[in-house]
């Protein structure tokens, strides 16, 4: 679709929670970007519970301050891919430590590297309250395949000087991938390389039993409008999504053929969940981010644009 600056406000609908206090994809959306006048809407697709087991797991190591760079201490580093495993952290420092003597340097992780999987991520963790601030590395991977190899340069050097390297805890959710784990505790490495990655589930999530209604909403209230896009930041809640947008066949699980012009758009976060969509419901997204932020889905759209 060939077409400049436009006028006329695009409804952009985010699928996802809004961030707190602030969001970068709202932020950028509103600003009109090259001309393009976007109204952001956010709709949440998944909801997320703290799971008491991990949160109550990752507490207690926190008070035995067992994540430090000390010789024998339980581990050695953090590892974050997710804002809502921030999110679980961050609600286990911000309520603090058992003693009063411990306040100056809760939550103890001033000498260890903590990884994180991007920015969003990282913003999230920069908001962490420690003094010093926490040591964040990672952002600019992008994904965990790349983080992980980033991992094994980066803690393989942090603790060169040991024999065999720390272990890693991970705070992850119920659903995720475990590339991660697999590339740092991959057998073929040798042994001094590889890294044991401790997995904390400390959230579950699922779909908002809501999110079809509720987008389905905006999208009538939308519907007279020449352009529209949607972004898709997880595989979860697809099948809802389309069937929202009249594209699923209910009895072959399939997009359907289209027919007549088309106004609404879908981007994708990345090649993940436009991989998902693809392989799953014969869906081809017609802009897919290289890079997981609001600049990477906004020079995704603006060259989809600009064909």
């Amino acid at each position: 679709m060939a077409n400049s600056k436009m006028s006329e406000r695009i409804p952009i609908f985010l699928l996802k929670t809004r961030s707190t206090p602030s969001d970068a994809y709202e932020d950028l959306f509103q600003s009109v970007p090259d001309g393009f006048n976007f109204e952001p809407y956010f709709v949440p697709v998944l909801e997320h519970r703290f799971q008491d087991e991990g949160m109550a797991r990752v507490k207690s190591v926190l008070l035995s301050k067992g994540i430090s760079g000390e010789e024998g201490s339980p581990y050695g580093g953090l590892v974050f891919t997710s804002q809502r495993a921030v999110e679980g952290f961050s609600h286990l420092v911000r309520r603090g430590p058992a003693r009063d003597e411990d306040e100056e340097t809760w939550p103890h992780l001033q000498d260890i590297p903590v990884y994180s999987v991007g920015p969003a991520t990282t913003r999230a963790l920069q908001a962490v309250p420690q003094e010093p601030p926490l040591q964040i590395f990672g952002s600019h991977t992008g994904n965990g395949e790349d983080l992980s190899k980033f991992i094994l340069e980066h803690y393989g050097e942090w603790y060169k000087d040991r024999p065999s390297k720390p272990p890693l805890l991970f705070l992850v959710g119920e659903q995720r991938r475990d590339i991660i784990p697999k590339t740092l505790m991959d057998a073929t490495l040798p042994a001094e390389k590889q890294i044991k990655v401790d997995e904390v589930v400390v959230y579950g999530t699922g779909v908002m039993e809501s999110f079809r209604d509720d987008f389905e909403v905006l999208l009538q209230e939308t519907e007279g409008r020449r352009v529209r896009w949607v972004v898709v930041f997880s595989p979860s809640g697809c099948d809802n999504m389309l069937r929202a947008l009249g594209m699923l066949d209910k009895a072959a699980g399939r997009v359907k053929e289209t027919k007549g012009p088309v106004n609404t758009y879908v981007a994708t976060i990345g090649p993940t969940t436009r991989n998902h969509l693809l392989e799953n419901f014969g869906f081809e997204p017609h802009a897919s981010a290289d890079y997981p932020s609001p600049e990477g889905i906004w020079k995704a759209i603006s060259s989809f644009h600009g064909k």
